[in-house]
């Protein structure tokens, strides 16, 4: 399960977002430091394919992907030195699979900045100076150590680079570090090394701003995913019917609302897929990182699947409900009989053959 841990100013919207995403159960409040205690949440990522697939197969079940959210405490500027709350809660999206930016720009009274750009200042200076601090400790424990084992030089050196840009407030994803410098610092979970994405938050009265807010954010984190939404509405919306949702956000101009927009661009941020299996008894989402063959989207069912694995049976998702089910489609000859090499396509129909 991928997980995603909320970062903002106090009243940036995470609270809201959590909400939006997960149907409720953070507390949302006007004042700075609301949330104390992190909030988690899972929520099932929609996919209209799947919900296809267990109707044409009379599933008994259905089982969609999900994402797991983490809701921290408002960070605020000089948290490194201990303002606010500190930096301590940071610990809690530690783990996290990537940082979410929640930027507020709006002004509602509470002190602070209205826009984003401001926001994402304040967030990236405090999210490296709490690596910084991370990294020196590291740092220290990986020097004593390499007087006895000599490979651990290695690690040495690259917490040294690492913190001469941590140093000046620079987050390692704007360092200029390798790709493959930064894979190996990952074992030591620093912050400012995630996939980060961003959420740039609206008041319901400046709707029209979304397209011009995000592009500015986009440009400031260039490559980063961004979205742009009134996350107070979509908070709203996640509370009602599916009818009276819709009918909100389609009447607002707002789309789908908050949950598939963001598990889409979560998914392309991590550079992740979905394969499905479907029959009488269950349909399910499963999910992959691009690339991968075969026999490790078998493995992510079981690991008796891959290492036992003889071929897959596939099919795009599309091309079997054109058919109505596994058997017509074989008749066909549309379904393939792939092996071990074969590189799995998002939206793949598959059938494991395995001997263990």
């Amino acid at each position: 399960m991928e997980r995603f841990g909320f970062v903002g100013l106090p009243n940036a919207g995470k609270s809201s977002l959590y909400n939006a995403l997960a149907g409720g159960g953070a507390l949302a409040a006007p004042y700075a430091f609301a949330t104390v205690d992190p909030n988690v949440g899972v929520a099932k990522v929609p996919d209209h394919r799947l919900d296809q697939l267990a109707e044409m197969s009379g599933s008994k079940q259905t089982v969609h992907a999900s994402v797991q959210f983490t809701d921290i405490g408002g960070l605020v500027e000089g948290a490194s030195q201990g303002e606010g709350l500190g930096n301590h809660f940071l610990q809690g999206i530690r783990e996290s699979d990537a940082i979410v930016f929640v930027l507020r720009s709006f002004d509602d009274g509470v002190p602070g900045p209205t826009e984003p750009l401001e926001h994402l200042a304040v967030l990236e200076i405090e999210l490296s100076l709490a690596d910084l601090d991370s990294a020196e400790k590291q740092l220290d424990k990986r020097r004593r150590v390499a007087k006895g084992d000599p490979s651990a030089k290695t690690d040495v050196v690259l917490l040294e680079e690492a913190l001469t840009h941590l140093t000046e407030g620079t987050p390692l994803y704007r360092s200029g570090m390798s790709d493959a410098q930064l894979a190996d610092l990952r074992p030591f979970f620093l912050l400012t090394n995630k996939p980060v994405m961003a959420i740039v938050n609206v008041g319901e009265d400046d709707l029209d701003t979304i397209p011009d807010k995000s592009a500015i954010i986009s440009e400031a984190l260039s490559g980063a995913e961004v979205l742009g939404m009134c996350v107070q509405l979509e908070a709203e919306a996640a509370l009602m019917g599916v009818e009276e949702r819709t009918e909100l956000l389609e009447g607002l101009g707002l789309g789908e609302g908050a949950l598939p927009r963001f598990s889409r661009a979560a998914y392309h941020l991590l550079g992740l897929r979905t394969y499905f299996t479907t029959g009488e008894k269950e349909s399910r989402a499963w999910t992959f990182p691009a690339g991968a063959r075969a026999p490790q989207c078998a493995g992510v069912i079981h690991t008796d699947f891959e290492r036992g694995f003889i071929r897959a049976e596939t099919i795009q998702w599309d091309l079997l409900l054109e058919h109505g089910g596994w058997s017509k489609a074989r008749e066909a000859g549309d379904v393939r009989s792939e092996g071990k090499d074969y590189e799995a396509q998002d939206g793949d129909t598959m059938e494991f053959r395995f001997n263990v």
